[in-house]
């Protein structure tokens, strides 16, 4: 099955270096985005330090579906109103800071007891997160000091020592990260 320029080899082989808690490089709807098994506190600190990042500030996690979350959002929490208005905007480029289940290892979390998740229409992501059969880390694919890269000579130019598998398609193209938004307050936290 070939998806763009997506072979279905290379979704396997990068769901193979995330099940051995290798660190990857695969487009999201703006920017190339490091991502990594969200239960493996080395693959965690792996990627927490090739981006030079605190892991107080905790990450985001993508997923192909709502299900693939339900591990690390508590969703008794939320009233049916806050659902739906998730919904409304998922699969989509929307981040929502859902309250954390007890158990959220802290290296996903940070200092908070929350946790930024979004369900993504974009067809690579898709595709590797249900081969994978969960969700990914995402954070921005750049390192400190460096704006987020956009193209895959941007990733080579910044990430060329680290030796990491690179998922080689286009991001979708849009102009900005996604939108982040509490999704008990309702607040936009970024735009």
């Amino acid at each position: 099955m070939i998806i763009n320029s997506i072979t279905e080899y290379s979704i396997k082989n990068l769901s193979m270096q995330l099940k051995k808690n290798r660190v990857i490089i695969y487009p999201t709807e703006s920017v190339f985005g490091l991502g990594c098994n969200p239960d493996s506190e080395s693959a965690i600190r792996t990627l927490l330090k090739i981006k030079r990042r605190s892991w107080k500030k905790g990450l985001i996690l993508v997923a192909a579906n709502y299900s693939q979350l339900l591990k690390y959002v508590d969703d008794r929490l939320l009233s049916d109103n806050q659902r739906l208005l998730v919904f409304s905007t998922w699969p989509g480029p929307v981040t929502w800071v859902f309250p954390a289940r007890v158990g959220t290892p802290y290296w996903l979390t940070g200092q908070f007891s929350s946790i930024a998740v979004r369900v993504s229409d974009f067809k690579p992501i898709r595709y590797l997160c249900l081969d994978f059969g969960k969700p990914l880390v995402s954070t921005s694919a750049n390192l400190s000091g460096y704006p987020p890269a956009r193209t895959v000579i941007e990733v080579h130019n910044q990430f060329r020592y680290y030796n990491l598998p690179i998922m080689h398609h286009n991001v979708l193209g849009l102009p900005c990260p996604s939108e982040i938004r509490d999704v008990v307050s309702g607040r936009i936290i970024r735009k």
